[in-house]
């Protein structure tokens, strides 16, 4: 029988939230059909975030993005156990260019932030946002989606671990097994907080959060209907793995975290975490 968020779960029925037919722009994908019909081994993250075009729209974006984003990874901050003045080490997965790591290094001024993602073409620009940070921070190429060892340049064990905007990329299992390899690079009492989007799990649910969407933004809706092929790709892209909040709650519980919640929510967009028990110990 599958575990909530697998297949048999929150599939059952088709959201509008799901992918639907399209056509791929050239040179993003080298099939021209939509990533529904895709192999489920087939890197979509890749085709849109190791390309120029991928990281020139993160850019063409990014200042409606951090005026909306700005407080929630003020939150993140503001949740981890340290004081203002104390030293620690933290490791942001799929940092991107370093949004939430600058949040945090502003906010602990010695800190020092371990930046992991897997696009050089995003890690390139990060350099250049994170110029004034310069000695507090590195960069290390890691991609996700494969478990196992992390790089060597990561150090264990950590303070905190933070993700955000990249958990949802990521397969129900690989979900899980990196939960327990993040348990495992943080020091007794180290916390993990990730900020990502979640998808509704039911119709009935769907429907309200489409609602309020729609009204804070009347252009939703027609934006919806007549995306381009390229917002289409990364629209499939984006939520190709997504699944409802609860399944992700469990896995970290199961994962061994205690101190487990949802510490913000609004809509499609939550701040869960927990702690590593004090009393586990490395091997």
């Amino acid at each position: 029988m599958p575990m909530p968020g697998q297949a048999g779960g929150h599939r059952r029925w088709r959201s509008r939230y799901r992918v639907t037919a399209g056509a791929v722009p050239a040179g993003v994908s080298r099939r021209g059909v939509s990533i529904s019909f895709m192999p489920d081994i087939e890197d979509t993250n890749a085709a849109v975030w190791k390309t120029d075009i991928g990281v020139n729209f993160w850019k063409s974006t990014e200042n409606d993005r951090e005026r909306r984003r700005a407080g929630h990874r003020d939150l993140l901050a503001e949740l981890l156990p340290f004081g203002v003045d104390e030293p620690f080490t933290f490791i942001d997965l799929g940092a991107g260019t370093g949004a939430a790591a600058r949040t945090i290094l502003d906010h602990f001024p010695r800190a020092h932030a371990i930046l992991a993602d897997f696009s050089p073409q995003m890690m390139a620009q990060g350099v250049l946002e994170l110029a004034r940070y310069e000695g507090r921070y590195t960069y290390v190429e890691f991609d996700l989606t494969r478990a196992g060892d992390w790089p060597a340049p990561i150090p264990v064990p950590v303070g905190a671990v933070i993700s955000s905007l990249c958990v949802h990329h990521l397969k129900d299992e690989r979900k899980q097994t990196l939960f327990g390899e993040i348990l495992e690079h943080l020091a007794p009492g180290g916390w993990y907080l990730n900020y990502d989007p979640v998808m509704p799990p039911d119709p009935v649910v769907e429907e309200a959060w489409l609602r309020a969407g729609d009204r804070r933004d009347p252009s939703a809706a027609d934006k919806r209907v007549h995306r381009t092929a390229e917002e289409q790709f990364r629209y499939e892209n984006h939520v190709r793995y997504m699944v409802p909040l609860d399944p992700q709650v469990a896995y970290l519980r199961a994962a061994g975290f205690e101190g487990v919640d949802v510490y913000w929510k609004e809509l499609d967009f939550v701040i869960y975490g927990g702690q590593r028990p004090v009393g586990i110990g490395h091997r």
